[in-house]
């Protein structure tokens, strides 16, 4: 190769810098315009909230009978109001959040935003897989461990769930800054859990120990078959709400993904219950073991209270939820359709997008048009009768 053909090289790329470089000047541009109109959008969400607080506290003052026709218009204000609000929250997961005080502990100031409906939906996808893997790898180890009695066994399986529990609480403070809707106690409940498989892996090989390991063998099969029925009902959730911004890959309506969110519900809560009065019966067994046979260990009360407090905050919260989310049918509803009016204009952007850039490459393109006659005579008459 000559030098200069090398030269000539040089200068190509040379063009093709210079391209660069206006590609990442509009890039740097946009993301200018990208922080304003953010911190616009954040502006005007506060200014929303703020007046619709004014009017709803304005509501209150028509405590008395009223008319028919005023009573028409403040349900039409209350529904509007709710409306609103689920619009509002709908907007709020296209605009970064900051990570609460455990993210910052763990990660550091990081943002772990996701910006992208899609994405959200993707992560929390992953994030259901990532259960099912770890439990059925738990229900495997914990079968064994009811067949063979070896400490090495039961400590790596002990370990796999501190880390378990560990990850869940990372991965669950990523979705609810992520405009996840998971309730305190949930979370809550896997930071205990953590604690009480950290004072299971320390809990000394005795007597104790050996009259409690089979029944907690027992119980983590339970449970693990337990996460997999979640785990099919989240997933039904997660393909019928992309299903919702997608309607041409299935036609599903707002009531239909209600009705069937119901269905799955219903059909989970027995097993659900009975998972609850298992951690019950363990705390009561841990409590007998606290007095015989003699001389218990601590953790054995630790773990006794800890079984305990699981059992109440999940029936508990469990019993809770249910009414709550019967009443807010129609906030539900209104929640459902504004995420899926916005997963399919951001689906429509992104073609209308795409379709951008296939014509203009077209128009610039001399390759692209020198081509375009050639392949258009080389397509069959079926493929032109078809258009």
């Amino acid at each position: 190769m000559s030098i200069d053909t090398l030269r000539n090289e040089w200068d190509e790329l040379n063009r093709e810098y210079t391209e660069l470089e206006n590609c990442n000047r509009l890039y740097i541009e946009l993301l200018e315009q990208l922080h304003g109109h953010q911190q616009k959008s954040f502006n005007e969400i506060k200014h929303q909230r703020y007046r619709m607080n004014q009017i709803t506290a304005s509501l209150r003052q028509f405590k008395g009978p009223v008319s028919a026709e005023e009573k028409e218009k403040i349900e039409d204000l209350q529904r509007m109001t709710l409306k609103r609000k689920a619009q509002l929250h709908e907007i709020e997961q296209s605009l970064p959040t900051k990570s609460g005080r455990y993210l910052q502990i763990i990660l550091g100031d990081v943002n772990v935003s996701i910006l992208n409906r899609n994405d959200k939906v993707r992560y929390k996808d992953d994030y259901e897989k990532f259960k099912l893997i770890l439990n059925v790898i738990g229900l495997i180890m914990a079968f064994f461990n009811l067949i063979f009695n070896y400490r090495a066994l039961e400590l790596a399986f002990i370990f796999l769930l501190v880390w378990y529990y560990c990850t869940l609480t990372i991965r669950e403070s990523i979705l609810k800054v992520n405009g996840s809707r998971i309730k305190g106690w949930w979370r809550a409940h896997h930071f205990i859990s953590t604690v009480a498989a950290g004072v299971l892996l320390v809990w000394p090989q005795g007597e104790h120990w050996q009259l409690f390991r089979t029944q907690f063998m027992y119980f983590n099969v339970y449970i693990s078959i337990v996460q997999y029925l979640q785990f099919g009902y989240q997933k039904g959730l997660l393909y019928r709400l992309k299903a919702l911004g997608e309607r041409h890959n299935m036609d599903i309506t707002i009531e239909g993904f209600h009705s069937w969110m119901w269905r799955g519900l219903s059909f989970l809560l027995p097993f659900l219950f009975i998972g609850y009065a298992f951690q019950a019966y363990n705390a009561w067994t841990l409590f007998k073991l606290t007095y015989t046979p003699a001389d218990a260990p601590w953790h054995v009360s630790v773990m006794c209270g800890l079984f305990l407090l699981l059992f109440v905050g999940n029936i508990s919260t469990t019993l809770w939820v249910v009414p709550e989310k019967i009443r807010e049918g129609p906030k539900e509803r209104y929640r459902l359709q504004s995420m899926g009016k916005s997963m399919k204009m951001r689906s429509e952007l992104k073609n209308s997008a795409s379709d951008l850039d296939i014509s203009g490459a077209s128009e610039t393109s001399p390759k692209s048009a020198e081509q375009t006659p050639l392949l258009a005579a080389t397509q069959p008459p079926a493929d032109k009768k078809s258009d």
